[in-house]
């Protein structure tokens, strides 16, 4: 039924876009542990079967929920949460609607301006979200939104920056969902009865390498770096320091 897959994809049912971070290298040697830290969209479609592979052979212990309220309303928690497995919410964009950031792109993506605005807006609950994966004492967080895309493609990049993945890692591992898109709208639209969306508005969706580059190379300029950010905004030294001991595998 269920399988961890040597690419670092999870095949899990009823999930589409789910990978485990570990497996991906470090600066200076080793890897990502694996079984710290999984990626996924919305939970709400996992049967029993899933819930006891996640849990009991995947050890998950907390979920990082970063979609808004509205969406936990309209979609559910999912079955991890109603197995008791804890469920952090941490909405990474208001209730109100996105306040994109008020200075000038230029001709960049549009989801540039949505993954700064992550930033400035719902800054506490993304370190709140570092510091519940470097401070769990042990099992497994699974980090989602609704597609597993951008709010968690900016989480997990700003996790893995941190501890010392390679720029172009980071960028590589963000745009694999593009190649679940088709997958992920194929799951959605089944359960709602929609026609599948066309060619152009799928691709619409698909993350882009070049866009995570470039939310870094800001990140850089702006904040000397994903952790010069982290530590404005409330991660202790202590806490980096967490955080790299439970994702650096022991042979690094």
């Amino acid at each position: 039924m269920t399988d961890l897959v040597p690419d670092r994809w999870l095949t899990v049912d009823g999930l589409a876009n789910a990978r485990d971070v570990g497996g991906l290298p470090l600066d200076g040697g080793g890897r990502v542990r694996t079984g710290v830290l999984l990626r996924t969209e919305s939970l709400e479609g996992l049967g029993p079967a899933a819930v006891a592979y996640l849990t009991d052979e995947l050890g998950v212990a907390q979920v990082l929920d970063l979609r808004t309220d509205h969406e936990r309303t309209t979609y559910g928690l999912g079955a991890l949460a109603a197995a008791g497995v804890p469920v952090h919410r941490l909405s990474f964009i208001p209730e109100t609607g996105i306040a994109l950031p008020e200075v000038d792109l230029g001709d960049s993506h549009p989801m540039l301006g949505h993954y700064l605005a992550y930033l400035e807006g719902r800054g506490e609950y993304v370190v709140d979200g570092v510091r519940r994966i470097a401070t769990l004492d042990s099992g497994t967080t699974v980090v989602h939104c609704a597609a597993g895309k951008d709010r968690t493609g900016v989480l997990v990049a700003l996790v893995c920056a941190a501890v010392g993945v390679p720029r172009e890692e980071i960028t590589a591992d963000y745009a694999l969902s593009a190649t679940r898109i088709d997958a992920l709208f194929r799951k959605w639209t089944t359960a709602s009865g929609e026609p599948m969306p066309g060619v152009d508005e799928l691709d619409r969706h698909r993350p882009r390498a070049e866009v995570m580059a470039e939310f870094l190379r800001l990140l850089d300029e702006r904040h000397g770096g994903p952790v010069g950010w982290l530590r404005e905004n409330g991660l202790t030294d202590d806490e980096l320091a967490r955080l790299r001991t439970r994702l650096r595998d022991g042979s690094a």
